[in-house]
């Protein structure tokens, strides 16, 4: 909008400075309502308008949500109702609240504190009791006591006193009290200790190692039960910004609360065509720990309204999942539970004139700007008789569907409500050859469940206005529909689509594969549920969408595990060492602890003999500098032993590779302290280990700029090593599917159920601390 002279002058006569009236003129939406408020508080008042009117008439247009109101609350403000941004704060609050007409104007002016006067005397006195209740702290901390609490105090018992004069009397009753303030009084409080240069050394390592995120951050509960999410009460859905509120809303929303009890309700849709992936964890997260923290409920209700992609393995897994994270349901539901209700209220749809059948192939009213419908305005009757003969299955596919009469907030024009598909469901068999949609079936499915809060990613935000506008529509309940941001991983891709095509390229097993990021993969890798969970609490529930390393991911792991899981030693390239003189003929027991920071929690017994195996490269024929395990001339330590062995021979094949050492054994009090202990096995356990790199080469394997040949090109041919012959000690010989073990110096792994009484195979979850070649 140009700033013209008219309306700079407009915007001055309320005292606006000219810098201050340009910039609102910038804001069209603003300087329109504020040109209202002006013109009508002129023809009340004349052209001359006092400073401290307009400031509130600023106020008022800058902060109104529903503009309908802006004639009563500036006939308010120009009939001296309201005087204070005190009383107008209360007056926006209260229409805010009272969404329908009439306005009790009793009611009103009571709650915004009209015709209330406070008197000097009043404001004295209640100044003087929040003096004399923190008399000794004031006599002590003197003027470095927290003043605004005293204004406070005195500001709560008397709602509607002037702030300026409270500040006066508190500044008055506090130097009668203490005197001038002294030279002590004006010495700058010293400030809080720097940390210890450790303290800080170790602040600093903590950041590097987590990619620069600490993990000192609040819980997701803590964050949901704060002020990050300032969601509307139960019952209060018309005070959210852009509900739409009919002559019915108020009605509903006192029905709403009888059957609610005014709980929160949330619920999460996944559709059953596919297994969760690390997003749908924020997702479950969100809804499942909001409710929580709000002693709510939560509904798992699956989006079955997709026969074509759906299968009952994928019911499993997404249920399977939900509880694995440690939630569970307040009601398992499916769309499907409602389909007969749906299609009643698609006729009503139609009998009220908001929905039409359409002959528009799909092909053509693709994207976002369509030819118009040449059906749109067939007749009611046409439309109903259309309707009823798809559900009967007088349609080929394609040759007919229902749409809604409405414009979306993307521009797409008249969304699908119901297509034809002749495929049977896998609940209700072949009884309904119509499906709905998402466009149409989610907001009503939240009303039948009186969900409050339909939690879902921005990119749903485009159909916002679809769901209060279908609601309001058919007259039934509308909940709020909040979105905020997706959680994606680099270095990954979680589209069901790419997913198929990598399991149908050989580049993965299955859907559970370890090296992608669905949720039964991170299980089957051995990811703890609390790790993940834990990682969307420090990612944070924001609008924006979130795309992470997945070092901040393993270092939750790390976290978790480093807690739960039991030291154990593995060698994963075994090279054998004989040791001449062991101390005894049979083996020596060497008790080893489960957690070493902790003995409390046990031990447990290696076999420790004259045939041990050590890793193939703690042994070097030739010393590097700065190298420290075994080499000819260099003793080692063995973990837990309290021997130290020093090589005597080196026995090689035909070939010239290293095949075995001949080596001798000391007590380690008795000789000069090695350089290294390294870890060993003896009467191990044969195993097979799966170590796993990240699957593709590049960070955005999906971005054309970053991999132009498509992702299918990224893979990175390293991304799995099997190592067959890794030897375990013995202790881990009767772990289950899923137990987890930290192998000392080789990193957290998990047991595969691909394991059998033959041979124990295990996956490493993560190293122990994040490998400083990655990116």
């Amino acid at each position: 909008m140009a700033a013209g002279p008219d309306a700079l002058s407009l915007f001055a006569a309320i005292g606006l400075s000219e810098p201050k009236a340009r910039e609102t003129l910038k804001n069209e939406a603003l300087s329109a309502l504020l040109r209202e408020a002006v013109t009508q508080a002129q023809g009340i008042l004349g052209p001359t308008v006092d400073k401290a009117t307009g400031t509130l008439l600023y106020n008022v247009a800058s902060r109104l949500k529903d503009q309908k109101r802006l004639r009563f609350l500036v006939g308010c403000i120009t009939s001296r109702k309201i005087l204070t941004d005190l009383q107008l704060s209360a007056a926006l609050e209260y229409v805010r609240s009272h969404p329908l007409d009439p306005i009790d104007m009793a009611d009103f002016e009571h709650e915004c504190g009209v015709g209330v006067v406070v008197t000097p005397e009043q404001i004295e006195e209640a100044v003087e009791a929040a003096i004399n209740k923190h008399r000794a702290e004031l006599l002590s901390e003197r003027y470095r006591f927290n003043m605004g609490l005293l204004m406070g105090e005195a500001r709560g018992s008397l709602r509607w006193a002037d702030g300026k004069s409270i500040k006066n009397e508190v500044d008055l009753q506090v130097l009668h009290l203490l005197g001038p303030k002294t030279e002590a009084d004006l010495e700058k409080k010293q400030k809080a200790g720097k940390a210890k240069p450790a303290e800080v050394e170790r602040q600093q390592k903590a950041l590097e190692e987590n990619g620069g995120v600490t993990l000192e951050t609040k819980s997701l509960m803590e964050q949901l039960r704060g002020e990050a999410l300032k969601f509307h009460k139960p019952g209060e859905n018309y005070k959210t910004e852009g509900y739409v509120i009919t002559p019915h809303t108020m009605a509903l929303m006192k029905q709403h609360l009888e059957i609610t009890g005014g709980q929160v309700r949330t619920r999460f849709p996944p559709e059953p065509n596919g297994i969760l992936h690390i997003g749908h964890a924020k997702a479950i997260n969100f809804n499942f720990g909001y409710a929580k923290a709000n002693g709510g409920v939560c509904f798992l209700r699956y989006d079955d309204t997709n026969p074509e992609k759906e299968e009952e393995k994928y019911f499993t897994a997404i249920r399977d999942m939900v509880e694995w994270l440690g939630y569970k349901p307040h009601a398992v539901t499916h769309a499907s539970d409602y389909f007969d209700q749906l299609y009643a209220w698609a006729m009503e749809l139609i009998q009220r004139g908001h929905a039409y059948v359409c002959h528009q192939r799909v092909e053509e009213i693709k994207g976002h700007n369509p030819p118009p419908s040449p059906w749109r305005d067939r007749p009611v009757e046409e439309s109903l008789l259309l309707f009823q003969g798809m559900k009967k299955g007088k349609f080929e596919e394609g040759e007919a569907t229902l749409r809604m009469k409405l414009v979306m907030e993307d521009g797409k024009l008249d969304p699908v409500a119901y297509r034809i598909k002749y495929t049977p469901h896998h609940r209700s068999g072949d009884r309904w050859c119509i499906y709905p949609t998402y466009d149409y079936t989610h907001c009503l499915c939240d009303s039948v469940e009186h969900i409050t809060h339909s939690l879902c990613t921005k990119e749903f935000q485009a159909r916002r206005s679809s769901y209060f506008w279908l609601c309001n529509a058919l007259g039934v309940y509308c909940p709020v529909q909040w979105e905020y941001g997706r959680l994606n991983l680099l270095y990954t891709v979680v589209s069901k689509r790419k997913i198929i095509r990598l399991v149908e390229a050989g580049a993965v097993r299955d859907w559970d594969d370890p090296r992608l990021f669905t949720l039964t993969a991170l299980r089957r890798r051995g990811f703890p549920p609390e790790a993940i969970n834990n990682f969307c609490a420090r990612v944070g529930v924001t609008v924006a969408q979130t795309t992470m390393e997945p070092h901040l991911l393993e270092a939750c792991v790390r976290e978790v595990l480093n807690e739960c899981a039991p030291r154990a030693m593995a060698v994963l390239e075994p090279l054998r060492v004989t040791i001449t003189n062991f101390p005894t003929e049979k083996a020596l027991e060497v008790l080893v602890p489960n957690f070493p920071a902790d003995e409390t929690k046990g031990f447990h017994k290696v076999p420790f003999q004259a045939t041990i195996y050590i890793e193939h490269s703690d042994f070097r024929e030739v010393m590097d500098k700065g190298y420290k395990r075994l080499a000819p001339g260099q003793p080692v330590g063995l973990r837990h032993t309290g021997y130290v062995i020093a090589v005597q021979n080196v026995i090689k094949d035909a070939g010239g590779q290293v095949m075995e050492l001949e080596v001798t054994c000391t007590k380690s009090n008795s000789v000069e302290k090695p350089k290294a202990f390294i870890h060993w096995v003896s009467d191990p356990l044969v195993c097979e280990v799966r170590l796993y790199e990240r699957l593709f080469l590049h960070k955005n394997p999906e971005d054309p700029a970053e991999v132009p040949a498509g992702f299918l090109s990224d893979l990175n041919p390293d991304s799995l090593r099997v190592m067959d012959s890794a030897l375990a000690d013995r202790s881990i010989c009767s772990a289950k599917p899923f137990d987890k073990f930290q192998f000392e110096r080789l990193g957290y792994f998990s047991v595969d159920p691909d394991s059998t009484e033959g041979k124990m195979v295990l996956n490493r979850t993560v190293m122990l601390k994040e490998d400083p070649g990655k990116v």
